[in-house]
């Protein structure tokens, strides 16, 4: 229930669509009950010999037909304008505490979890209000508007008209308290089948690399198997429930054709009272008969909205603490004070570190794979929280120092640069949305990248695909250098930047590189030690701790890690 009223919230912005809507519903549900009455008249017309006010009281039903189904045609459009701007604030509000969540979130999720919770659930949660508020509205009170007409014609016959609704009830809660789980257990099965296949497509090269495609096809058909049986088992309890109700309900009218074919025998009512009665009948179990198809609906969105709210119970990143001494632009100044971190309790990741770098210096972070280099970095960027110490930024502390700004002023170039699905302009403008066609050439031209953006077919509108696919390596390096040179950061991450690229792609993206880190204050991961032997300051991290630090010839002379790091790499 407490799903259900979050939801309601949303439904309240929009009080003139709900009013309109339900108005609508309401007057063309009022309407059912002119048919029954016209025909009981005209068939009481008919037994009486008489003829003059049948064709009136069809005009009176034509009209009732006409203005319910153009209310009708009111409420449609009334409702789906209300239905999808409700489906946009659900769906807008999602995405925005999505962005806000820490990273740490999204390590332990899917993405194609998150993407079925985006797009399938809030649907779901959206069909479940819109059309169980409108529609239940509408059943329920054309119950009330058709029992009253039926006690009207004959209480007796009523009662036994509503003699199976204890045993509807009764089915209808049953189901209801039943249902959770088996609704639960099919989303969670359609968000894993979703995940595998957004897996699947991201690794299509692997998998075709290593021909894979039989055994990604037998654990897609795996997961795919796993929602059909969860979908059979809410749909075989479905197929046992809506049958028997619908057995209930035409026990009821059964039970007012035989009763109230007694009645007509011992003149309590005429032959056109039992028809009106019948029609009418058929008008009280219709809506009862609709209520049981919303509940159906009501149990699916009830677990898809379980999903949707339990990512926006996420806690998100704590509020910045905003500064009224923050002086912009920052310099670069970046100090490590005693700074510790784990991702999980029990195994730290970096132990103690402290490290000073000027403004406009280089720091170099060497070390074997998993000593805690990038986790450094992505502390400054705070892209997690670091858990004892400090960090200052120009002396201020990081944590209050507002995200937007601190992410503004640091930049991150890594191993594999991601570019989005669009144009290279697009790519390029996200590091200054302002720049002239002239400042793109010009970053291109510092990142040796103008030479093959102008062999490009449509040169700065050329689409790159998913991920930049249409380029390669190098040349998504060099767009990615480029975009960092628009941005202009006074300090910056360099993390394997080099990495995974031949030799004369190596020499160009190391000399953007080095245009790009002139005048900023620089981090550099890499494990070709041939690209940091210049740093001011090289630092050796083992176990997430800085065992040595340095420039290039002392830590030789040391003859500790960094000495035989470069040994193994050949560089003296």
């Amino acid at each position: 229930m407490s799903t259900v009223l979050r939801v309601l919230r949303y439904l309240r912005r929009y009080p003139g669509y709900a009013a309109g809507t339900i108005g609508c519903a309401l007057l063309s549900t009022a309407l059912v009950i002119v048919f029954p009455k016209v025909t009981q008249l005209i068939i009481d017309e008919i037994r009486a010999g008489r003829g003059e006010r049948i064709w009136s009281l069809v005009g009176w039903a034509v009209a009732a037909f006409i203005a319910r189904d153009a209310l009708n045609a009111l409420r449609i459009i009334l409702n789906n304008t209300f239905e999808q701007k409700v489906i946009f604030d659900l769906r807008s509000d999602l995405y925005r505490h999505i962005q806000l969540l820490p990273l740490r979130w999204f390590d332990n999720r899917a993405t194609g979890d998150v993407m079925t919770r985006v797009m399938e659930d809030v649907n779901s949660v959206e069909r479940v209000l819109i059309d169980g508020v409108e529609q239940g509205s509408v059943a329920v009170l054309q119950v009330f508007i058709v029992t009253g007409m039926l006690f009207s014609y004959h209480a007796a016959l009523t009662c036994w008209a509503l003699t199976p609704v204890p045993l509807l009830a009764g089915g209808a809660l049953a189901y209801t308290l039943t249902a959770k789980l088996r609704y639960r257990g099919q989303r969670k099965a359609s968000s894993a089948m979703n995940s595998l296949l957004h897996d699947n497509l991201a690794g299509i090269r692997q998998i075709k690399t290593y021909v894979l495609e039989d055994e990604q096809l037998a654990r897609f058909n795996d997961a795919s198997r796993l929602l059909q049986r969860a979908t059979l088992v809410v749909m075989r309890v479905w197929a046992v429930y809506n049958p028997s109700m619908s057995f209930l309900a035409s026990l009821g009218v059964t039970l007012v054709i035989a009763f109230g074919a007694q009645a007509v025998l011992r003149g309590e009512m005429s032959v056109g009272d039992l028809t009106g009665f019948l029609l009418l009948t058929g008008f009280l179990y219709e809506p009862i008969g609709r209520l049981h198809q919303l509940n159906q609906i009501l149990q699916a969105g009830r677990a898809a909205g379980e999903r949707v709210f339990e990512i926006l119970d996420e806690p998100a990143e704590p509020a910045d603490t905003l500064q009224s001494n923050l002086i912009l632009p920052l310099k670069g100044e970046v100090r490590f004070q005693n700074v510790s971190f784990s991702y999980r309790p029990e195994i730290p990741v970096l132990d103690d570190i402290t490290l000073h770098a000027q403004a406009g210096q280089t720091l170099a972070l060497v070390g074997e794979t998993g000593a805690g280099k990038s986790t450094l970095v992505q502390l400054l960027i705070r892209f997690y929280e670091f858990t004892e110490g400090e960090v200052l930024l120009d002396g201020q502390p990081l944590r209050q120092l507002p995200r937007a700004a601190l992410r503004q002023a640091v930049g991150l170039v890594t191993q594999e640069s991601f570019l989005f699905n669009g144009t290279l302009r697009e790519n390029l403008l996200l590091g200054k949305s302002s720049a002239s066609e002239a400042e793109l050439f010009a970053a291109l031209e510092a990142a040796n990248a103008a030479a093959f953006v102008n062999r490009l077919p449509e040169r700065l509108d050329t689409l790159v695909g998913e991920r930049g696919v249409k380029l390669s390596v190098g040349e998504k390096q060099r767009v990615a250098i480029a975009r960092m040179l628009l941005k202009d950061p006074p300090i910056l991450i360099l993390d394997e930047a080099t990495a995974s690229v031949d030799t004369e792609t190596e020499r160009q993206i190391q000399q953007a590189l080095e245009r790009l880190m002139q005048h900023r204050t620089c981090f550099v991961i890499a494990h070709r030690l041939s690209t940091v032997r210049h740093a001011d300051q090289i630092l050796v991290l083992e176990r997430g701790r800085i065992v040595e630090r340095g420039v290039h010839a002392s830590l030789l002379e040391l003859n500790g890690i960094y000495a035989k790091l470069c040994r193994n790499s050949d560089l003296r």
